[in-house]
């Protein structure tokens, strides 16, 4: 197929700068998730009159958990051979390299932390609400990883293919990070149609569920088109992400069952 078929991505990843500072477009995807992520849980609390107060140490435990678990999840799950012998460099995330996985684990631990502080609520009461524009944020992160030219799949004749040429691509390639876009833009279509309109918020636990099997599913079959992202990979049945995956989706699976058995037990005895 002639290359001039295919989309050619030249994108430049840096929006502007102010001297040594910089604005990018992944900084900007980044912090526009927390912006209508913050107002898309502020909605539901008024709805259900909850504490506002909340709002504020609510989100600053999600901005720490996001990136400290990201980094540390592509540090330890991705890259530990490498960080092992430049510790340093850990902190250095500026130059790129956050895992999913790590990022959702530490945002359940931070949650489990300040459910006990401050909500003393179950903590799948406040994730089934964060979990609605969490989905949204994943979509924001994927389409900055498009700006960046990063986490792309495999050579394709399809004529949406993209040719990153800012990387020296000179064929197209899957754009993997639209096809997640694109998944989790539904999974939070679907999760917050759900909160608005049924009365799944009253089973707690089976948002974060349903979430969890739909992302992370999705990322599984997804995987198997994209480039590797480290050298280990190379020959592997699966690769880490599909690994990793694997674990997320089976909780979510038991969650969903656990949430339903839990709210049919609780509804027969009133």
């Amino acid at each position: 197929m002639d290359l001039l078929s295919f989309i050619h991505w030249s994108i430049d990843p840096e929006i502007f700068s102010l001297g040594p500072l910089s604005v990018r477009w992944y900084g900007l995807m980044f912090a526009l998730s927390f912006i209508l992520g913050y107002n898309m849980v502020e909605k539901m609390f008024k709805y259900e009159k909850e504490n506002l107060k909340w709002l504020d140490s609510l989100l600053m435990y999600i901005v720490i958990a996001t990136i400290v678990g990201a980094r540390l999840g592509h540090v330890f799950f991705y890259a530990w051979d490498y960080y092992s012998q430049n510790p340093i460099e850990i902190l250095m995330v500026w130059k790129g390299g956050l895992a999913s996985h790590g990022g959702a684990l530490a945002i359940f631990i931070a949650l489990l932390i300040h459910s006990k502080i401050f909500t003393k609520k179950n903590v799948f009461w406040t994730i089934d609400r964060v979990i609605i524009p969490t989905a949204l944020a994943a979509m924001f992160i994927r389409l900055g990883n498009l700006f960046n030219s990063e986490i792309y799949g495999i050579e394709t004749s399809l004529p949406w293919g993209f040719i990153f040429e800012r990387n020296g691509e000179t064929v197209a390639k899957h754009p993997t990070q639209l096809y997640e876009a694109f998944a989790y833009f539904v999974t939070f279509i679907l999760l917050r149609r759900a909160y608005w309109k049924t009365e799944i918020k009253s089973k707690t636990g089976m948002l974060t569920g349903f979430l969890f099997i739909m992302v992370f599913t999705a990322r599984f079959f997804i995987e198997f088109i994209k480039e590797d992202q480290e050298a280990f990979e190379a020959g592997m049945m699966l690769n880490m992400g599909q690994w990793l995956s694997i674990p997320f989706v089976l909780f979510g699976l038991g969650l969903v069952l656990f949430a339903h058995f839990r709210y049919n037990k609780q509804k027969n005895k009133k």
